[in-house]
């Protein structure tokens, strides 16, 4: 116990800059902190601050340690909240980003009910289509839909999601069904606008002599529209056909407001995903935070609610 109790001396005076301010924030005189300090560095050998009238500074090995004693002592305080009151205890503040229609409509539910079961977590959500800097911009969790490039960000795979080419059943009925991916010139596709982000257009599989083989086409229309939200309600209203995800469609497809075209040739799907700087000392509310996305994306009724 003496010698966390030294760790956590050492961690506050290093963070705060100052002997008094530290004691201050445990309530004890500024002595017995520069006691514990002496303790320390007599047991480790090695010197860890260098103490003057005016000022506290680390030393080379005084930096190294202070990362190691931080990571320690949060591993103490995550497995100490893991049992405490017979549960999983988390608190802190929790910053987290996701896309903003898969945000709104997949993410922004699920908060208000992870803070139910944690009240002692505090959350800001940010809803943005631009790629977070997680590290830069301080954020402990991102959602990502698509494929994940090469990164130093570690994911975890939440679900599949495929891309599917929906209708409204009346406009099938007025304007026919495509029964391949090339006939879709003869329908009114809805389509993104070629400021957006979608440059390589509907992605289908198709059989070859050799296998099947992914090929991308851009179909035209009527219509166009640098925001997916309204490409989503032009279909619905019948206007066309579109390219849409399955976490936005799904819903709609199971109460037969939409219909699924070209099934057969449907692209494999890539995923949704948790990403977050690093895997060890992840904070107890970051983790208990992937645990319930992945338990709620992992129920095949999450995507069909109305």
């Amino acid at each position: 116990m003496d010698k966390l109790k030294q760790l956590e001396s050492f961690v506050s005076v290093a963070t705060r800059g100052s002997l008094t301010a530290a004691a201050k924030a445990e309530g004890v005189a500024p002595a017995i902190m520069g006691r514990r300090l002496d303790a320390l560095e007599e047991r480790l050998g090695v010197k860890l601050l260098v103490r003057t009238t005016r000022r506290i500074s680390l030393t080379h090995e005084g930096s190294a340690f202070l990362e190691d004693c931080q990571r320690l002592l949060a591993d103490v305080a995550n497995a100490e909240a893991s049992v405490s009151a017979g549960g999983v205890k988390a608190s802190g503040h929790l910053r987290i980003t996701a896309p903003a229609g898969f945000g709104r409509r997949h993410v922004a539910p699920l908060v208000p009910k992870f803070r139910a079961l944690h009240a002692d977590v505090t959350i800001s959500l940010n809803l943005s289509d631009r790629v977070v800097d997680l590290g830069g911009e301080g954020f402990d969790c991102a959602v990502r839909v698509g494929d994940m490039p090469d990164s130093s960000l570690v994911s975890v795979r939440m679900a599949d999601n495929r891309r599917m080419c929906v209708a409204t059943p009346d406009y099938l009925k007025r304007h026919g069904t495509p029964q391949h991916p090339n006939e879709l010139v003869k329908f009114d596709c809805l389509t993104l606008s070629s400021d957006a982000s979608q440059t390589r257009g509907w992605a289908f599989r198709v059989p070859k002599a050799d296998g099947d083989e992914v090929i991308h086409l851009k179909p035209g229309g009527p219509l166009d529209c640098s925001d997916g939200q309204v490409l989503h309600d032009w279909c619905l209203a019948g206007y066309g056909i579109a390219w849409r995800s399955t976490w936005e469609v799904e819903s709609e497809i199971a109460a037969g407001r939409l219909a699924e075209v070209l099934a057969q040739f449907a692209a494999p799907p890539n995923g949704i995903y948790a990403v977050f700087p690093q895997r060890k000392h992840l904070p107890l509310r970051v983790r208990l935070w992937i645990d319930f996305l992945k338990h709620n994306f992992s129920q095949p009724d999450f995507w069909t609610a109305i």
